[in-house]
């Protein structure tokens, strides 16, 4: 009977990382999908053909963001209380009576206006209905605005609602859906993009979707590190291209079926599934590492369709089913809350390229790093392969308990 060992470099790797594993995972829990917000915002017409603007807002942030910068500690109060008990009527009742702080907060960081013709800023009215609502498990509260603007040929909406130097939370996105001035789509406002008009070009709205689904995966860093287990765990060219493909194919489907709300998994699902992905992976490899012993970095001899043998494929039926999970996770971060459109399919499409440009750009840096490192010095490769994937599993499977039990 043979026993396998564990390779020499892949100890000192593990060991080496298993120093620094506390400080690597606090400092990378922080950035994946934690700590940030995303506002609900609707301008259309109602019924009588009034101009309405519908605010979804997280309501504990709303709470302690309108009590601090307008100084009314009864609202951080009673808000908090009625928080704590998780008692919508008295969340609602909460906004009600502190309806002067929280339009004044409002004002300042939510405004319409009108351009062309006798343009003008536009007044949001008082804060008569109040109701409340679940986003992805977290309670947030819808206030309806009246909004009587002055005649003109678009509107622009800006919002800076709950900024970073708030201090609460960073990177707020307000996800805009608007059926107004003949025009009816989507948009993504952010610190870097603050204003919208209705009418904006096809080329500005297909970079802002870009750019937003770029910047997603660029600060997920939960997505960076499962594609980076990925690109480690692949020996050529052929296993990365297949792999990355059938992620991609995986995740669009459900991107679009999620944000189309054809499909729809609560957050508590799907996090932590995505956590438990990033590890597993990684594990693979190192598994892979552990059955070769210090063999692995040479190259395996081809067999089976596509050079794949019976365990490529299995790797990549992982990688599928958990890209499907990946793909809800695309859609929540995207929020979109509106009725089928070819206007809706374009812009989730546009918000894929971005993710995808991303994807591409990240193997074309690191894949050829690490086929190069590994025909000049394979032990160094395996010690730099072995400590990304000792650390991405550990980082996994601690965001996995994190988001199982809700722990920050």
């Amino acid at each position: 009977m043979t026993v396998r060992r564990l390779p020499t470099a892949l100890l000192v790797a593990f060991t080496a990382v298993l120093a620094v594993a506390p400080a690597l995972v606090s400092a990378s829990a922080a950035l994946a999908h934690g700590f940030s917000s995303v506002v609900f915002a609707d301008l259309s017409h109602d019924e009588d053909g009034r101009t309405v603007a519908t605010l979804q807002l997280e309501y504990d942030l709303l709470v302690v963001s309108a009590a601090d910068t307008q100084q009314d500690d009864d609202f951080f109060r009673a808000g908090t209380a009625a928080f704590d008990a998780r008692d919508d009527a008295a969340m609602a009742t909460a906004v009600r009576d502190h309806r002067d702080t929280v339009s004044r907060y409002l004002d300042e960081r939510f405004t319409v206006r009108t351009t062309g013709g006798d343009a003008g800023t536009c007044t949001l009215g008082a804060l008569d209905t109040v109701t409340m609502t679940v986003q992805e498990g977290v309670p947030y509260v819808v206030l309806p605005l009246a909004v009587d603007c002055p005649p003109g040929e678009a509107h622009v909406v800006r919002s800076t609602l709950f900024p970073d130097e708030e201090g609460y939370v960073t990177g707020t996105k307000t996800i805009l859906t608007y059926d107004i001035d003949l025009h009816a789509g989507s948009a993504a406002l952010d610190a870097s993009t603050p204003e919208f008009s209705t009418a904006q070009s096809t080329w500005e709205r297909f970079w802002e979707f870009f750019r937003l689904g770029a910047e997603h995966l660029l600060t997920g860093i939960d997505h960076i590190l499962f594609l980076l287990a990925l690109i480690a765990g692949s020996r050529k060219l052929r296993e990365i291209v297949l792999a990355a493909t059938v992620f991609t194919i995986a995740h669009s489907v459900t991107f679009i079926l999620a944000a189309t709300k054809v499909v729809n998994l609560p957050s508590i699902i799907i996090e932590p599934t995505i956590a438990l992905s990033i590890a597993i992976v990684a594990a693979w490899y190192l598994f892979r590492l552990w059955r070769e012993g210090e063999a692995a970095t040479e190259l395996t001899r081809d067999s089976g369709p596509l050079g794949l043998d019976r365990a490529g494929w299995l790797r990549l039926l992982v990688v599928f089913c958990f890209g499907l999970i990946h793909g809800l996770g695309f859609a929540s971060a995207l929020g979109i809350d509106e009725p089928w459109s070819w206007t809706l399919l374009w812009s989730l499409l546009v918000f894929n390229l971005g993710i995808e440009a991303v994807q591409i750009g990240l193997i074309a840096l690191v894949f050829p790093v690490l086929v190069l490192l590994r025909r000049r010095t394979p032990r160094l490769a395996m010690w730099a392969t072995g400590a990304l994937a000792v650390a991405v599993t550990l980082a996994g499977l601690i965001w996995f308990v994190q988001r199982v039990f809700g722990w920050d």
